[in-house]
């Protein structure tokens, strides 16, 4: 009975500790969003997190403003959605070959994207803006989102790759056979089957896009053409002074779209493949 008693007393710390250790690591998460919502809504906001005298929306007001958010807000998503978009379609091509045909090159290929994923933005930064000097693509959409897509491609063909590989090949054969070509297997059996991959890839991507501020810092130099990403940066020091309500607004406004994001594919990332019946037989 002592020894019964001991374990579990030593069983009921660790649990203890755990939790404490756990609460201490969540608390890191939750005060920084907690003032940005206590704030947004805090008519004296500063850098304290406390609960406001008195609700109101008036931070809001002052931001909702064409040339403030909105504007901005356009431009974050014809970059973040052109560059999710095209970085889908290429690593989903790319994927493919490497799910579906063993070759002796494949291993060499995904090590070297691999690599890749690995390298800091800023050491490659340099380069490439002379590269865009030289092909008229500095300071235009376009040429923003092609390097978008380019630096989230290999981790996304990583991704999309693990999850192609779960897509049983008897079902393309099936279709093969009925006269499909690797295209038309890609489109209408394998990326259905394989949606919650799709949904990760695009998220992960949107938004790993959605929060860059070096790419286009660098690469747009006209006012009118900054993401949002770009444009919070003005509450910095505007007039030498950072209005922090209007900054709390702005931050849960710039996060709505992701947020939105995820809570529309939740049900898809939450799903499984549902093939174990498809191949029997």
């Amino acid at each position: 009975m002592p020894v019964r008693t001991t374990l579990r007393s030593r069983r009921t710390g660790r649990r203890l500790a755990a939790d404490a250790g756990l609460l201490v690591v969540a608390s890191a998460f939750v005060l920084p969003l907690a003032w940005v919502v206590l704030s947004a809504l805090d008519p004296h906001a500063g850098l304290r997190v406390q609960v406001p005298d008195g609700l109101t929306l008036d931070n809001f007001d002052a931001v909702l403003k064409p040339d403030i958010t909105y504007t901005p807000l356009l431009n974050s998503l014809i970059l973040c959605g052109g560059g999710t978009l095209l970085t889908v379609v290429c690593a989903a091509l790319a994927a493919y070959p490497l799910s579906r045909f063993r070759s002796r090159l494949n291993r060499p290929f995904l090590l070297t994207i691999l690599f890749a994923t690995c390298l800091p933005i800023t050491a490659i930064m340099v380069p490439v803006y002379a590269l865009f000097v030289r092909v008229n693509l500095i300071d235009t959409v376009q040429g923003t989102i092609f390097f978008f897509a380019a630096s989230q491609l290999p981790f996304a063909i990583w991704l999309m790759k693990n999850f192609m590989d779960g897509v049983p090949k008897e079902l393309e054969e099936a279709a093969w056979t009925d006269g499909a070509s690797s295209l038309q297997s890609l489109v209408r059996i394998v990326l259905p089957l394989m949606g919650p991959g799709v949904a990760v890839v695009t998220v992960f991507s949107f938004v790993m896009m959605w929060g860059n501020f070096f790419v286009p810092f660098m690469l747009l130099l006209t006012p009118d053409q900054m993401p949002a990403s770009v444009s919070i940066n003005d509450f910095f020091g505007n007039r030498g002074t950072v209005v922090y309500g209007q900054l709390a607004a702005f931050s849960v406004i710039y996060s709505t779209p992701v947020i939105l994001l995820y809570v529309l594919v939740a049900r898809r990332l939450g799903g499984g493949f549902a093939l174990g019946g498809a191949v029997k037989g």
